[in-house]
C-alpha cells in the first residue's frame, strides 16, 4: 500500500497594513517610556522639595588696637665718615732715604719714626755752624776787651773819643755775629732732626710713598716729596649734608653741637655707634640747596674707618606719645595711605591716615586713628571695605631685626624715631 503524501498548506500572507501598524506601535512605546518616568520623577521632587541653600561665612581676619608707645623723634641724615686728623707727611730736607721704620698700614703713635733720610751731610753743615758760632764768640770778648780797655783810659785823655766809638762799634758788631753764628747752629740742628721723619699725629699710616735709596727733594709745600699719610681714626667724623628744611626743623627745635647721634652701616639692623653733634658750616650751598655738618664718634678699637658710608640719626628732643601700627596694614590708594578697620558691626572700613617714621617694623600713625580703633593686621586679603568680616583677637608689637631698605648715598632722608627709655 503506498501512502499518499498529503498536500502543504500554503503560507499565508500578513497584510502590509497590519505590519505597518505594529512598528507604529513600537515606536511609540520607546517615546513614551521616558516620558512616563520623567513624570513620576517630576512627582516625587514636587512631593519632595530640594534643601535652601545656606549663606557662606564672613571670612576671619585679626585685629588689634594700636600700640600706643612713648617715643623719642629723631632725624635721619645720610653721610660719610671721615678721619678726625689728616696730616700728609713730606720731607722737611734733601736727601737719600736710608731706612723705614713702619709696615703699611700699621696704627703709629705721635713721635714715632717712619723714614731716616741719610744724615751725614746735615752733621757736617752742623759742625762748621758750630766752628763759626765759636769763632765769633772769640771775636765778641776780643772786642769787649778792647773796649773796656779804651773805656778806662778816655779820663785820662789816652785815648781819642773817636777812637773810643770804633771799639765800642766794633764789640756790637761782634755781637750781632755771634747771635747770626747761633742763629745758623739751630737751623743746621733742625736741619738734622729733619733727617728722622717721625709720626706728627697718633693714626693710621698709609703706604710709603718712598723706598729705600730714592732720594727726596725737602722744602716748603706742596713742592716737596709726599712721603706717606696719617689719619686719626679715635674719634672719628661722620660727615653728612642736611637739607634747607631738616636744617630748619633743627634750629626749630633748638639741637645745636652737642646733640646726641646715633648711626648705623649699611649692614647693620641697629644704630650701635653713638656720638654727638659737632659743627654746622655757617652757611647753606646755594648750588645744592644743602649745608653741612659733622658729628664726633667714639671709635676705640678702630673698627670704623673713613669712607664708610652710613646712616645717622639727630635727636631733635622730642618725646611724644605715638600710635603705633604694623607696616604691613599700611596700604595705598592713589595717594593716599589707609588702614582697614574693623566696627562694632563687624563692618570693614578704609581710614585714611597720615604716616610717621618707623621703628622696628612698627609704623607711627599721626593722625587718621583712634587708639580704640581695630585695626586689620592680618587677612588683609580677606577684607573689602563695606564687607563683613569675622575678626579674631591679635597683639601687636616691635618686629625682631625688621628688614631695612637702603638709603641712596648722599641725600637728607625723613625723620625716623624709637621708643623712650622706660
Amino acid at each position: 500500500m503506498t501512502s499518499e503524501q498529503l498536500p502543504e498548506e500554503p503560507a499565508r500572507a500578513v497584510p502590509r497594513h497590519r505590519s505597518s501598524l505594529s512598528r507604529h506601535w513600537l515606536r511609540s512605546a520607546y517615546v513614551a517610556i521616558p516620558a512616563v518616568a520623567a513624570l513620576g520623577v517630576g512627582a516625587a521632587l514636587l512631593d519632595h522639595p530640594a534643601p535652601a541653600q545656606t549663606a557662606p561665612s564672613p571670612p576671619a581676619v585679626t585685629v588689634a588696637t594700636p600700640l600706643v608707645r612713648t617715643v623719642n623723634e629723631w632725624d635721619q641724615y645720610i653721610g660719610r665718615f671721615a678721619p678726625s686728623k689728616s696730616v700728609l707727611v713730606r720731607a722737611r730736607v734733601s736727601g737719600a732715604v736710608t731706612a723705614i721704620h713702619f709696615t703699611d698700614g700699621q696704627m703709629v703713635k705721635e713721635g714715632d719714626p717712619l723714614f731716616t733720610i741719610d744724615p751725614r751731610p746735615f752733621a757736617a753743615a752742623l759742625e762748621e755752624a758750630r766752628a763759626g758760632a765759636a769763632s765769633a764768640a772769640s771775636a765778641l770778648a776780643l772786642a769787649k776787651s778792647d773796649y773796656a780797655r779804651a773805656a778806662r783810659l778816655v779820663g785820662d785823655n789816652a785815648v781819642s773819643a773817636s777812637e773810643v766809638d770804633s771799639l765800642r762799634a766794633r764789640a756790637q758788631a761782634a755781637e750781632a755775629g755771634l747771635a747770626a753764628a747761633q742763629a745758623r747752629v739751630r737751623a743746621r740742628t733742625l736741619d738734622l732732626e729733619f733727617t728722622e721723619v717721625r709720626a706728627p699725629i697718633a693714626g693710621r699710616v698709609s703706604d710709603r710713598r718712598a723706598d729705600v735709596g730714592n732720594l727726596v727733594v725737602g722744602g716748603d709745600g706742596t713742592a716737596a716729596t709726599l712721603l706717606t699719610t696719617i689719619n686719626a681714626l679715635d674719634p672719628i667724623y661722620f660727615s653728612f649734608d642736611a637739607s634747607e628744611a631738616l636744617y630748619l626743623k633743627s634750629r626749630r627745635d633748638r639741637t645745636g653741637p652737642g646733640a646726641p647721634v646715633e648711626v648705623r652701616l649699611q649692614d647693620e639692623a641697629g644704630y650701635r655707634w653713638k656720638g654727638r653733634l659737632d659743627f654746622t658750616d655757617n652757611g647753606i650751598d646755594p648750588r645744592s640747596g644743602t649745608i653741612r655738618g659733622r658729628a664726633t664718634i667714639a671709635n676705640p678699637d678702630l673698627f670704623l674707618t673713613p669712607g664708610l658710608f652710613g646712616s645717622m640719626r639727630l635727636a631733635s628732643g622730642a618725646v611724644a606719645q605715638a600710635l603705633l601700627i604694623p607696616s604691613t596694614a599700611v596700604q595705598t590708594d592713589q595717594a593716599r595711605k589707609i588702614v582697614l578697620t574693623v566696627g562694632a558691626d563687624d563692618m570693614v572700613t578704609a581710614k585714611p591716615v597720615e604716616l610717621g617714621p618707623e621703628i622696628d617694623g612698627l609704623r607711627i600713625v599721626t593722625a587718621g586713628l583712634a587708639d580704640d580703633d581695630r585695626v586689620v593686621i592680618a587677612g588683609l586679603m580677606s577684607a573689602a571695605p563695606g564687607a563683613k568680616v569675622r575678626p579674631q583677637p591679635g597683639t601687636i608689637g616691635p618686629v625682631q631685626n625688621p628688614i631695612s631698605t637702603a638709603s641712596v648715598p648722599g641725600s637728607p632722608v625723613s625723620a625716623q624715631a624709637s621708643f623712650a627709655a622706660d
